[in-house]
């Protein structure tokens, strides 16, 4: 048996939000700090400026986290690499070489307390239910989810997109039924939904945090040539097409 205490329940610890076997916390000032810092300190904490941690209760459900995420766990927590094998190990290596995800993501099992390194970044806790079972991520924005989601490459649908957008050709793609948990540098309160039915999203610039696997995810010229895109002054922009959900980031 553990107790933990002086922790979510410090005045100074507030919980934002808790989903499936995750919880939020953040704390509302930094007070580990010298006379030197003490300025820097005061305004991070005006301007919203705080260190968050995501706790997992692993007796609601078993965990993999993003590698090195892991700062400190009690009671009966046991650790492992999630690879079923050799063809499986794999397959997770190409995976993240593909999308510059960590190869091997460690899974934590058992009924006891697993909690994350702090983060400046804003945690944002998403049900892939509510996507339609299939959602893809931005490249770098997977900090954790409860294991029984499954993770595989998401291709886009053009291969020039990778060129032309500057960016990678695969994204990280997250499916099943679960809890998933994102590190990101705009909170959710400032996130844009956008739901489409048989509909388009155009976005200048790599604003999109996640989207529905069920959107066709494209690169293209803003107009219909190069002349067009040119006169326009947006050149490429990021298509996605389809019935689904875009979170969208209000700045760049």
């Amino acid at each position: 048996m553990y107790q933990i205490s002086n922790f979510t329940n410090n005045d100074d610890v507030n919980v934002l939000d808790q989903l499936g076997a995750f919880t939020v916390v953040e704390y509302q000032r930094d007070l580990s700090v010298m006379p030197s810092d003490a300025q820097t300190a005061y305004f991070c904490s005006e301007m919203n400026v705080r260190r968050r941690q995501v706790i997992c209760d692993l007796s609601k459900a078993q965990i993999t986290v993003q590698s090195g995420a892991m700062q400190w766990m009690v009671g009966n927590v046991n650790a492992t690499t999630g690879v079923k094998g050799v063809g499986d190990l794999f397959g997770k290596a190409l995976r993240g070489s593909v999308t510059g995800e960590s190869a091997i993501k460690p899974e934590y099992t058992g009924n006891g307390t697993l909690v994350l390194e702090p983060t400046y970044k804003h945690i944002i806790l998403l049900d892939v239910a509510d996507w339609n079972g299939s959602i893809v991520l931005d490249d770098g924005l997977f900090l954790a989810c409860e294991s029984q989601l499954k993770h595989k490459a998401v291709m886009r649908s053009n291969i020039s997109s990778a060129v032309a957008g500057n960016e990678g050709l695969f994204n990280l793609g997250i499916q099943g039924s679960g809890i998933v948990c994102l590190e990101s540098a705009c909170p959710k309160e400032e996130l844009i939904e956008i739901t489409l039915q048989d509909d388009v999203l155009k976005i200048d610039g790599n604003m999109a945090v996640a989207w529905s696997g069920s959107l066709n995810f494209t690169v293209e010229r803003s107009g219909k040539s190069l002349i067009g895109s040119a006169a326009s002054g947006e050149g490429l922009v990021n298509v996605y097409r389809g019935t689904g959900k875009v979170l969208l980031a209000p700045v760049g």
